[in-house]
């Protein structure tokens, strides 16, 4: 005999770099499927993964959009960054919660892998002893960005950094020299010193900017060409040129 089902399971689910046809088998049934489905977004704009997966979604689907209450507005130095956002992170697991209690079903939509660096990884890790949580990879936009510009990111034995460009521009320095491959992501209005610090690392003639990789306007330029202001998903590539046959 079938036990009788008592809960509803949270599905974190890896949307990829922002084309529908690089979504899994998996995340595409899911969010097709979905009865309830949340996401990010940054108030009074419509948000990334929501409008990847536009005319997916079924026509009595339930949307629960997760505005952040803060995004550059205070220093993430500022303690009371981390305040704003935690107790944002308790009202969305409440939320949650509730719908699995009731034997709900979410689709919680992530772009690219909902793993890396992504907002989910709050929700999961406050979720994990509440409710049933599972989570469904995906292409990161790291990924989308290399293969937007037509050339392979490491060779042979290439050691490849994945850095944030919130970082000091010091740290950016020394790691964006030290470094064979590179990407650097959450570009956004860190684009000045970013580029103070890939001169400084002596690697201007290499780095590559991408902006919207595997979406409708996805641009690729070299870095010394690019505009002043750039998107908030960009990602500059610096390939590695290791050992071939």
């Amino acid at each position: 005999m079938t036990p009788l089902r008592t809960g509803g399971t949270i599905h974190g689910v890896g949307l990829g770099p922002g084309a529908q046809d690089l979504m899994s088998v998996r995340s595409d049934r899911l969010v097709r499927g979905a009865r309830h489905v949340a996401y990010f977004r940054k108030a009074g704009r419509a948000g990334q993964a929501r409008k990847i997966v536009d005319g997916m979604l079924r026509a009595d689907v339930i949307e629960f959009p997760m505005e952040y209450p803060v995004t550059t507005e205070i220093p993430v130095s500022d303690p009371r960054y981390n305040d704003c956002l935690s107790a944002f992170y308790e009202t969305c697991i409440d939320h949650l919660a509730a719908l699995a209690s009731a034997g709900e079903d979410v689709v919680v939509l992530c772009e690219g892998d909902p793993f890396f660096y992504g907002s989910f990884m709050h929700l999961y890790t406050r979720l994990q002893t509440i409710a049933p949580v599972r989570v469904v990879p995906g292409i990161t936009g790291m990924s989308g960005a290399w293969t937007a510009s037509g050339a392979p990111i490491t060779w042979g034995d290439d050691v490849l950094t994945v850095l944030m460009g919130t970082l000091p521009e010091e740290d950016l320095v020394r790691r964006i020299r030290d470094t064979d491959a590179l990407v650097v992501m959450k570009i956004g209005r860190h684009l000045a010193k970013l580029r103070r610090a890939v001169a400084a690392a002596g690697r201007e003639s290499e780095a590559w900017l991408v902006e919207y990789a595997a979406m409708a306007d996805q641009r690729v330029t070299r870095l010394c060409d690019a505009d002043a202001i750039t998107p908030y998903f960009s990602i500059l590539l610096i390939h590695g040129q290791g050992r071939r046959p």
